[in-house]
């Protein structure tokens, strides 16, 4: 046999030799997919003959791609893969375009923008337009942009702008502002002979439509198609392919439906699900021997990903070796969790060995890495976040403690940072004239503003100046955790981050806030701002030390662990609200609670050796009650993990009884409340709605009998108007 056959189990080598017609291959989690995509390739070119300049091999990903083509070059040594096309979609419709484009009277050398080339086009046509980021925010642009560009259609309209006249005429109709800006935005991109992200497909698909002479040349060049991931793919790249594919009726598809993390991004899992509908000759093999992880870990997997309706069905098994039992620990508090995580770490590094690059932390959302890293630096244990950045270097944290500092310090670096975040207008001119007053006055830039207001005539800084005096003033008279979202409402930057749209920015202030409430509870002693922002001075220093280190403990979200694997993976934060993801649910219904099992699915197939699951008690502020495990929990069968910590029965009778009853969430149901309203709630019974937060679709109500306001969301259906 071949060398590059060698080692392929019996379906990875039937899926390998089944060269033509339709082929569905259903790879589980660890089963060889990319071993046997490679070996596919090698056949093909090394004992069939074929030009590498007639396959079409599409991946997802650009990091994908590299390591699929360099997996190919090392077995097919002295052969030019250059003619090749081993890529993403969008890497392919690249090449049609260089090589076609001029048919549509645009140059072979366009350029294509990425984010930053987009908002520098924004920044002119809100200038001439005289619009504010506050009226629209280029991320909402962008996003409608790109919607207004799901459909082809548009393509005409950027060629019918194709003069200043007609431009200009365009402009004085009765259109919207934000048609009018995608108006202009198209002419700006044709005048540049630029393509956005988007028209990259759909151009290349608008060729093929309009010049059916391209299409045939391209679809008698790619005598053979494989697509890997296929079930990330959304139904206009499916389309495409399938498009490509029509002449030969040669494309292999790969990917695992019950791998689908990306729906809510236009992937389609029932492409792959319903391939064999679609196709009716075509042929499906199924790889279900995982090679990464031990049984225990399989076991617990398949277990809750056999309660999914939008699958294939297959039961993973592995040859390899017994491992360590899965081990499921609840903790009093989040705290506590992220101690006994980092305490079994230390553990196995002193008694077994292992080094800190054996162990990953996955979580659901970014925020919930706040407590792991307090408690990583504490310890001195080294750790990277892998795709993400460390919590108190993001730039929401970042911005709410630089006008923390200036509130306590006069800092120079914190006024820098903020006296134009939100915008307040304050240019370049400003700053440089304000900075070099102070340079001569020998004194902090915001006390020299203080002094000097009547030198500087914008409106925002006279705003700016009473604002930090305000809240100085308020600082004694509030709790640290009050002050701050004060401060985060009156400062403009919550209606900024709303306006955007950014959850996760969201979410991460959210958390910040929650981590100082922790502090005032178990704090004896009134916490001083000051005493608190020297610590997170202290945290930032000792994570800078730590980052020169290699052996590293890794954090990362799940999103971000797809496709690696893993000695050792603890899956902290496994508290329903979080994980499935309320937002998610209510965003999407049925259909999010399977891809938030599936998302739950691939963290656990992540791990090799050894899986730990962990969630804690407390306050939910996801979902605005008491926390309670996973629903997902309570679809595992029970022999597959060993549970550990101070089980409180309660929480998990009452949340069995929940799920198993289906009563806790309901993302259809609305509720009709005013500010005023009284409502009756599960636990606290009798509340009243004093706030509503329509953007994050919260009642704030006050329980007067437990003497305590919570954040409720719109769709809990635990409480009902109080009757």
């Amino acid at each position: 046999m071949q060398v590059h056959l060698a080692g392929l189990n019996t379906e990875q080598l039937k899926a390998v030799l089944e060269t033509e017609g339709y082929v569905r291959v259903i790879a589980g989690a660890g089963s060889g997919k990319t071993k046997t995509l490679v070996s596919r390739y090698v056949h093909l070119v090394k004992d069939l003959g074929v030009n590498p300049s007639n396959i079409l091999c599409v991946t997802f990903t650009n990091n994908a791609s590299r390591e699929m083509r360099n997996r190919i070059k090392a077995q097919l040594e002295g052969l030019n893969l250059s003619e090749g096309y081993i890529t993403t979609y969008h890497g392919f419709c690249v090449k049609v375009l260089r090589e076609d484009i001029y048919k549509l009277q645009i140059p072979q050398s366009f350029t294509i923008l990425d984010s930053e080339d987009q908002k520098t086009i924004l920044r002119q046509i809100y200038e001439e337009l005289n619009i504010t980021s506050r009226e629209y925010t280029f991320k909402d642009i962008i996003r409608s942009i790109s919607q207004r560009k799901q459909d082809i259609t548009y393509i005409e309209e950027y060629f019918s702008v194709n003069s200043v006249n007609h431009y200009e005429d365009s402009l004085n109709s009765n259109d919207s502002l934000q048609e009018k800006i995608f108006k202009r935005y198209l002419f700006k991109q044709l005048r540049n002979f630029s393509l956005d992200f988007d028209d990259l497909m759909n151009f290349t698909i608008y060729l093929f439509m309009r010049y059916e002479e391209l299409l045939k040349k391209w679809q008698k060049r790619l005598q053979y198609i494989q697509v890997d991931e296929v079930q990330d793919s959304s139904a206009k790249q499916f389309m495409f392919v399938q498009l490509l594919a029509n002449y030969h009726k040669n494309l292999f598809v790969v990917g695992d439906p019950d791998q689908t993390i990306y729906e809510w991004r236009g992937a389609k899992p029932e492409i792959l699900v319903n391939f064999d509908k679609m196709f009716k000759d075509s042929k499906t093999i199924i790889l279900n021997q995982n090679y990464r992880s031990t049984p225990q870990i399989l076991a617990i997997s398949n277990s809750i990903i056999k309660h999914n309706t939008i699958r294939v069905v297959k039961e993973m098994f592995t040859q390899n070796m017994n491992g360590n039992e899965v081990v499921y620990y609840h903790a009093q508090d989040n705290v506590e969790e992220s101690n006994w995580v980092l305490k079994e770490i230390l553990r196995r590094v002193k008694e077994e060995g292992c080094t800190y690059n054996d162990f990953t932390i996955l979580y659901r959302s970014s925020f919930l890495s706040r407590v792991i890293e307090q408690e990583l630096i504490k310890k001195s244990i080294p750790y990277s976040i892998h795709g993400g950045i460390r919590f108190f270097e993001r730039k929401e944290i970042k911005d709410i403690i630089a006008y923390l500092r200036l509130i306590a310090f006069n800092d120079n670096t914190a006024f820098l940072r903020i006296v134009n975040v939100p915008s307040r207008k304050l240019g370049k001119k400003f700053v440089t004239d304000i900075v070099r007053l102070s340079e001569e006055t020998n004194q902090p830039i915001f006390s020299t503003l203080e002094q000097n207001l009547s030198k500087f005539k914008q409106k925002g800084a006279k705003e700016f100046v009473e604002l930090i005096q305000g809240l100085r003033r308020l600082k004694a008279s509030k709790g640290i955790s009050d002050f701050v979202k004060y401060l985060f409402d009156k400062s403009g930057l919550s209606l900024l981050y709303r306006n955007d749209g950014d959850y996760e920015r969201l979410e991460n202030i959210a958390e910040f806030q929650n981590s100082l409430i922790t502090i005032e509870k178990t704090s004896d002693e009134v916490v001083e701002l000051e005493d608190y922002l020297q610590e997170i001075s202290l945290y930032n220093e000792m994570s800078k030390d730590e980052e020169q280190k290699h052996n590293r403990v890794k954090l990362m979200t799940i999103h971000s662990a797809k496709g690696l694997e893993f000695k050792n993976v603890f899956l902290i934060g496994f508290t329903d609200g979080i994980i499935p993801s309320q937002r998610s649910l209510n965003e999407r219904g049925g259909n999010a609670l399977e891809e938030e099992r599936r998302l739950t699915y691939v963290a656990m197939t992540r791990a090799m050796q050894s899986l730990y699951i962990t969630d804690s008690e407390g306050y939910n502020f996801n979902v605005g009650t008491d926390k309670l495990p996973s629903r997902f929990f309570f679809e595992i069968d029970k022999q597959c993990y060993q549970l550990k910590g101070i089980v409180n029965s309660e929480v998990f009778n009452q949340g069995n009884f929940l799920f198993k009853n289906k009563k806790r969430f309901n993302p259809y149901k609305k509720i009709d409340l005013q500010i005023g309203d009284f409502v009756n709630h599960i636990r606290w019974n009798k509340g009243q709605i004093v706030e509503i937060d329509k953007d994050l679709r919260i009642y704030q109500i006050h329980f007067p009998e437990f003497n305590i306001i919570r954040n409720i969301h719109f769709d809990f259906d635990g409480i009902e108007p109080f009757r």
